[in-house]
């Protein structure tokens, strides 16, 4: 089987990087970013400079637009389609033009991912979000995510993901975040699951367990997250688009459905068998150890700036109103200041290097001076080369990203080892495959 990547939403090329890093024959075909809003797309074009363009089958470069604007029949055929979408609301609803078909919420990304999924039909699908999926909308803890894997179902897809604290194997940043795996019921690797049971597939013996080991499995739970019989659903007819009984399904879902999905879990035929895994602990990168010392002066905190920080970083309780008039008190805790060189990082935001409470502070190991962390720190944070962000290439020019952009793209992207992890463990997958 040919190993041919589409990547949705790409950021800089988290995905691609980490692929390419295994040195195993991948090649991306067709790629998609676009940050919505912005006149300027740095991110499409720091992801050009570095790969170049990519055509579609209609030789047209709709890479850098909005992706619910590109005829997905015209995207290249793909062994593998990978992607890391927003967390939304993910809620359907019966389609204003008609009694049959579904809608999604405007402008929610799951569904331009389903719609390459219908007209596509990649073997493999490789996605990420953030760890909250599992658990969102908070007034119906766990209906988005069974939403998605009620459509993974109903496309002839199983699935199975986990939540991996990235610093817990190896990397240098405390980072959350979901990765689900899906593979169609037709694959070689499906026959070769089906003879394996739900529990050994979390715990040992599915990608995630490969790639990701853990010492302990516990809280086992089943659900159901489809409720029609889809075993004599005609594939062809489901996927254009669906029957009122698969619709339903994601309609039911919208209104009713909850459920505490854990941290580990498998889905097969709707079936869904979820747990909470404990990690088998690896030694994390220090943050001392993407440190830079002696930096430009630009990045340090200036004193009179110092009470500002000290107090955004301090705990504190404040009175506030609500807009009904119910007056409360708002709490939160301290954070580290600064933050400690011995342990991985926090969580890297988009607002990075903004005077705000989440934005690291450190000593510089060269000064011992406080300051900001550079936009290199933050690309060695995510895994990426150093100066990854630095240039883009746009209208055929050479130009620098605004250093504010830098620190924004690193926020969005994911952590690079984590990928090429798990894209090991798939090469063993696809040379079983015809």
């Amino acid at each position: 089987m040919e190993k041919t990547i589409c990547e949705l939403f790409a950021g800089v090329g988290g995905f691609r990087v980490g692929f390419d890093r295994l040195c195993s024959g991948w090649e991306t075909t067709w790629f998609s970013q676009w940050e919505p809003g912005k006149k300027k797309q740095w991110a499409h074009d720091c992801y050009v400079n570095h790969f170049g363009d990519s055509l579609d089958l209609s030789g047209a470069y709709t890479t850098g637009i909005d992706v619910s604007d590109v005829d997905k029949n015209v995207v290249p055929d793909h062994t593998l389609l990978v992607g890391g979408f927003p967390c939304q609301d993910y809620s359907v609803a019966h389609s204003l033009s008609s009694s049959k078909g579904i809608e999604g919420k405007k402008g929610v990304l799951w569904w331009q991912i389903r719609d390459i999924l219908i007209a596509k039909r990649p073997p493999f699908v490789l996605l990420e979000n953030v760890d909250r999926l599992l658990k969102s909308p908070a007034s119906q803890r766990g209906r988005d995510f069974g939403i998605i894997l009620t459509s993974f179902a109903q496309l002839g897809y199983r699935a199975e993901w986990r939540v991996v604290n990235a610093a817990e194997y190896g990397a240098a940043q405390r980072r959350r975040r979901t990765f689900i795996f899906a593979y169609l019921n037709t694959t070689e690797y499906a026959k070769v699951m089906n003879q394996v049971d739900p529990i050994s597939i979390i715990t040992e013996k599915g990608l995630m367990a490969k790639a990701f080991k853990i010492d302990s499995a516990d809280s086992i739970r089943e659900c159901e997250v489809i409720w029609s019989d889809i075993s004599d659903v005609d594939t062809q007819t489901l996927l254009g688009i669906g029957t009122e009984a698969s619709d339903n399904d994601l309609i039911e879902m919208t209104k009713s459905f909850q459920f505490g999905f854990g941290n580990a879990g498998y889905m097969i035929n709707g079936a869904v068998t979820t747990a909470d895994v404990s990690p088998s602990l690896e030694t994390p990168t220090l943050l001392r150890e993407v440190a830079q010392s002696n930096v430009d002066e630009s990045y340090y905190i200036k004193q009179e700036d110092m009470p500002a920080w000290m107090y955004m970083k301090g705990a504190k309780k404040i009175e506030r109103t609500s807009a009904n008039g119910h007056k409360y008190v708002f709490s939160e805790g301290p954070i580290a200041f600064p933050d400690p060189l011995d342990r991985p990082s926090r969580t890297m935001l988009t607002s990075e290097s903004t005077k705000n409470r989440s934005t690291h502070v450190i000593a510089d190991p060269g000064t011992g001076r406080l300051r900001l962390i550079t936009e290199v720190e933050a690309e060695r944070l995510q895994g990426f080369d150093d100066d990854w962000t630095k240039d883009c290439l746009t209208d055929g020019q050479i130009v620098e990203m605004p250093k504010r952009m830098r620190y924004f793209c690193m926020g969005n992207a994911l952590v690079v080892p984590m990928i090429t992890r798990m894209g090991n463990v798939l090469d063993e997958i696809i040379a079983f495959e015809k």
